[in-house]
């Protein structure tokens, strides 16, 4: 079913025309009463009643759809003053946008872990046809598909890739956001389509690990951390040690043998990799005494 637009005319004129026959049936209920009896001003007044049941107000962002003895004939979305078949069968529905702050819910990620994760939602009825005669509850659709696609995002991705900080493979929730949000958005256009209803953004709002592993993937996150750390430390600290050792060699300072220079690398090394400052001995003996 597709929406179709519904053919109105200004409800002015027909404002005007039917306060004219209520007003003319109470005078000719008044003025005529033994004459002609209560015949006319009983037509007059259901003709008034007629009219003033098509007059519809419509307000900015908001559609109203007709259906003639169940048929669907249109959609209105012409604001102001608005007169149709009284006939029609009239259903108002909103074309402005709304939020959908999700709740939270727990799910397992691409690896098994058990995380917490919510999205919000911004969207809007595209197709009143649809959103009216295609689903049961439009608004009621949107909320139990929305928190489906968050579902099956968190079960499709890994939350954090721990095993290999290097890999390429794939999108991560918690380092791959704008990708994600981009993913959702999609998951969210196929699943809310079929109910007229376009997707304006989504967004995670909220992403965790579950209070039951928490404090262990914290452990893990550390240690990767530090092991990071000090793979830093020890690139730049073999980068000083050679340097140190090719400026001896060039100003002819010093000159080591191949034992002098391993216990000079080793002492700075322990030097520049120590958490803690280091305490030097002065030789005062000659070089190799």
């Amino acid at each position: 079913m597709q929406e179709k637009k519904l053919t109105s005319v200004s409800g002015y004129i027909f404002l005007l025309f039917a306060i004219g026959c209520l007003a003319l049936a109470v005078l000719t209920l008044v003025v005529s009463i033994q004459e002609y009896g209560p015949f006319p001003a009983i037509v007059l007044f259901i003709i008034s009643i007629f009219i003033f049941k098509g007059i519809v107000i419509i307000y900015p962002n908001e559609g109203m759809a007709a259906t003639f003895f169940g048929d669907y004939v249109g959609t209105m979305k012409e604001s102001g003053l608005r007169w149709v078949n009284p006939l029609y069968n009239k259903t108002k529905i909103s074309l402005r946008a709304r939020n959908l702050n999700g709740q939270m819910i727990k799910v397992n990620d691409k690896m098994g872990n058990p995380i917490e994760i919510a999205a919000v939602v911004v969207w809007q009825v595209a197709d009143t046809a649809k959103a009216l005669f295609e689903v049961d509850n439009y608004q009621t659709f949107v909320q139990i598909q929305s928190e489906a696609a968050v579902r099956f995002l968190a079960s499709s991705h890994a939350y954090d890739n721990m095993e290999d900080e290097n890999s390429q493979e794939g999108a991560t929730l918690r380092d791959n956001t704008g990708l994600i949000n981009k993913f959702l958005e999609q998951e969210l256009d196929e699943r809310l389509g079929q109910a007229g209803v376009r997707v304006t953004e989504a967004r995670i709002s909220h992403l965790a690990y579950a209070p039951e592993i928490a404090g262990a993937m914290l452990q893990r996150q550390q240690a990767t951390a530090v092991v990071s750390a000090r793979k830093q430390i020890v690139e730049g600290a073999v980068g000083m040690v050679e340097m140190a050792l090719e400026r001896l060699e060039q100003k002819g300072v010093v000159r080591l043998d191949e034992e002098r220079k391993a216990a000079m690398v080793s002492n700075l090394l322990v030097v520049l990799c120590g958490e803690k400052s280091v305490s030097p001995v002065v030789n005062a003996g000659t070089l190799y005494n």
